[in-house]
């Protein structure tokens, strides 16, 4: 059995780690390999997965080995494959044990997903190091068959439809009953967003009853703060107008998928939440995580190109209008009417979409097989 070290740092809103605990887990229960997964923030990480106990430094979760990052680095046997996570930096003493190590391991450098052209002829590339005799290969997660593809484990579809076969218990597992038959259930889970207030506002004042989601974090402090409130604690329910906002707890990674099958609409963030909102086979809206030089908005064109080209235009154009919006931080409000009135678009195209993704291979076993190749 070949052993794989996963390193990954915890930079600020659980994207990283979410997707290295996902990928770890199915390295481990799919592929039967031995995982050792090093963290360096577990406070965090137990928000993904309740059982992690923060104050031991080695503990078993799912099949996976759970190691905490600290500094110093601890003594530990340098692994077969070795995957530094969007490029978090191996430990030095790691880094000098894995060139003197024979045979030398298979070192990946995971990058983050993106629908530019661009990766698909960095996929793969080899980078030697300047100083010592190891080579690092660049994964790239994507969308075609040129890129890494995307995590999806075994099954997932169809755990979906079973779920969904039973919609009132569906809506039970997350504490809450079932909408109305005229009510838009709509999950919201972005970063803070300056379009937030007026698109509350245009749900309350609009004719459309609308039941919103809210997991907690800060959002949902930003969507307390438009209400006058102090705060918002999970459980809470208020309405305003049309709009009937309920506060929900953090959940545990796998949960949260749960929400996403079960509304109408999901607002996603990041990477991970990104990924899962488009396996739910459901509308969503894409939250990208800003980066100062603006590369994130060629990022959020480059999917919306890819996502809207098999829109009817009217539905491609209200898609863009919304997204972009919400991106830029105002005119959300706006654009939402005409996004809305394409609804039926975006739900059929939203299950065309997730069939499209699913004939293509997934992201772990593209990699298991490059680094069978590799070595």
């Amino acid at each position: 059995m070949k052993h794989w070290d996963i390193f990954c740092t915890v930079v600020d809103n659980f994207g990283d780690i979410g997707v290295c605990w996902r990928l770890a887990r199915q390295l481990a229960g799919e592929h039967g390999l031995a995982v050792r997964l090093w963290v360096d923030d577990l406070e965090s990480f137990r928000r993904l997965c309740p059982e992690i106990n923060p104050a031991i430094d080695r503990q078993r979760q799912r099949g996976v080995e759970v190691r905490r990052w600290a500094q110093p680095f601890p003594a530990a046997d340098v692994a077969d494959v070795v995957i530094e996570a969007f490029a978090c930096e191996l430990p030095e003493t790691y880094l000098a044990a894995m060139a003197t190590r024979q045979p030398r391991p298979a070192w990946i450098n995971l990058e983050y997903l993106s629908a530019e052209t661009w990766v698909e002829t960095s996929h793969c590339l080899p980078s030697p190091h300047p100083r010592l005799p190891l080579v690092k290969h660049f994964f790239f997660p994507g969308f075609t068959a040129a890129t890494g593809g995307l995590l999806r484990e075994a099954g997932l579809a169809q755990r979906r439809e079973a779920w969904l076969k039973d919609s009132a218990n569906a809506w039970a597992k997350l504490g809450l009953p079932p909408p109305r038959p005229d009510e838009t259930s709509i999950s919201l889970f972005c970063y803070e967003n300056a379009a937030l207030p007026e698109l509350l506002r245009a749900w309350s004042e609009g004719d459309l009853p609308i039941r919103c989601l809210v997991p907690e974090g800060r959002v949902l402090v930003q969507a307390a703060a438009w209400l006058g409130l102090p705060g918002l604690a999970p459980g809470a329910r208020v309405q305003r107008g049309r709009l009937a906002l309920h506060a929900l707890p953090f959940v545990a990674q796998e949960d949260y998928d749960y929400l996403l099958w079960a509304c109408d609409l999901n607002f996603v963030r990041g990477e991970d939440s990104f990924v899962r909102a488009q396996w739910a086979a459901r509308p969503l809206v894409w939250h990208i995580y800003p980066q100062e030089d603006d590369a994130h908005r060629r990022k959020l064109f480059a999917f919306l190109d890819r996502y809207c080209a098999d829109l009817p235009p009217p539905a491609a154009a209200a898609c863009r209008a919304l997204w972009q919006a919400w991106n830029h931080g105002s005119g959300a409000a706006a654009a939402w009417p005409d996004y809305w009135q394409q609804r039926r678009d975006f739900t059929a195209h939203a299950g065309r979409w997730a069939t499209k993704l699913e004939g293509s291979p997934d992201l772990a076993g593209k990699l298991v097989n490059f680094i069978e190749k590799l070595v």
